[in-house]
């Protein structure tokens, strides 16, 4: 008998072992996945990282060949090039500091219950859908106009005079309209993660007596942790590739009080057929943007942690 359960439990295990895949059978299966994820990203890095350290301007196809560090030499001269690092950088903090802000007080808003809370809540997220050539347009041609905008029509309506935002207030109008945009993906992400605040803590909490400052500080904060990690670094992202907006309403200017990394590249490698400097420009905005991301996890983090410790 005991022999048999014995030759019946190799043979089960034996069975088994057939059936469940091997790590190299399912490496083999995520291999074109990987293969396209790096083609796809590396090979453009790579293709940047080439040219820029090639003298390659299309206006002066004799002038060719390897430059060295001269395309990044002419970047740390340009005053221009260190303007648009400051705003790029302004842009961003400035933006992730409305929407975050916003987009959890929205959040706290609509995890209540009240009278028309779906059409309020769909009305709320309905910025988050538009493209941002749409949302430049909109912004520009129906809001801000200083003749035909809604702003102008407001301010005549109580007697005062029209203003012309985006020459007189380009990069507060292009925070606006950025912000605008992406207020809602912060609302969204932040409001499930109060839908996961298990209930029975927040009542243990206030039958403590707690109020509701620290019923948020330490409960409502901490548990939303992870939430405010992700949307923070996925805001970054896109804050710092911001360019659609500022394309379709002050195109840089006035000056350059609006141009941002994008921007800048943009006009280099289309206004001046630079390719060789547009690409070392590119190879800097990839640098900030991981040391950017770095600080940026750092100091998440650790507020975090000090939040959760207290």
């Amino acid at each position: 008998m005991t022999s048999t359960t014995t030759v019946n439990g190799h043979a089960d295990t034996a069975v088994a072992a057939q059936r469940k895949p091997s790590k190299t059978s399912t490496r083999w299966l995520l291999a074109p996945a990987v293969i396209f994820l790096l083609v796809w990203m590396i090979v453009p890095l790579a293709m940047t990282l080439y040219y820029s350290f090639q003298n390659y301007n299309l206006m002066m196809p004799m002038m060719s060949g390897f430059a060295g560090l001269g395309n990044y030499q002419i970047l740390f001269v340009d005053p221009i090039f260190w303007n648009a690092l400051v705003t790029t950088l302004m842009l961003v903090l400035v933006c992730l500091i409305i929407t975050v802000v916003l987009g959890l007080a929205f959040a706290l808003l609509f995890n209540r219950h009240f009278a028309g809370k779906g059409l309020c809540r769909t009305l709320a997220v309905a910025p988050f859908f538009v493209m941002p050539v749409v949302t430049g347009l909109i912004w520009k041609n129906m809001l801000f106009h200083p003749v035909y905008g809604l702003f102008a029509w407001a301010f005549r309506l109580v007697g005062g005079t029209p203003i012309d935002w985006l020459a007189h207030f380009p990069m507060t109008s292009i925070i606006i309209m950025i912000s605008w945009e992406w207020t809602p993906f912060a609302m969204l992400v932040l409001l499930t993660g109060l839908q996961s605040l298990p209930e029975e803590q927040l009542e243990a909490v206030r039958l403590d007596g707690a109020s509701k400052w620290h019923e948020f500080r330490h409960i409502v904060i901490p548990h939303l942790g992870q939430v405010l990690y992700v949307v923070v670094m996925l805001e970054s992202i896109f804050f710092l590739t911001s360019f659609a907006e500022i394309y379709t309403t002050t195109g840089g200017g006035p000056g350059t009080a609006t141009t941002n990394l994008p921007y800048y590249i943009y006009q280099g490698a289309f206004f001046q057929y630079d390719i060789g400097v547009s690409s070392a420009a590119a190879i800097g905005a990839v640098v900030l943007a991981n040391i950017f991301a770095i600080f940026l996890i750092r100091f998440v983090a650790g507020n975090l942690n000090a939040g959760a410790e207290r």
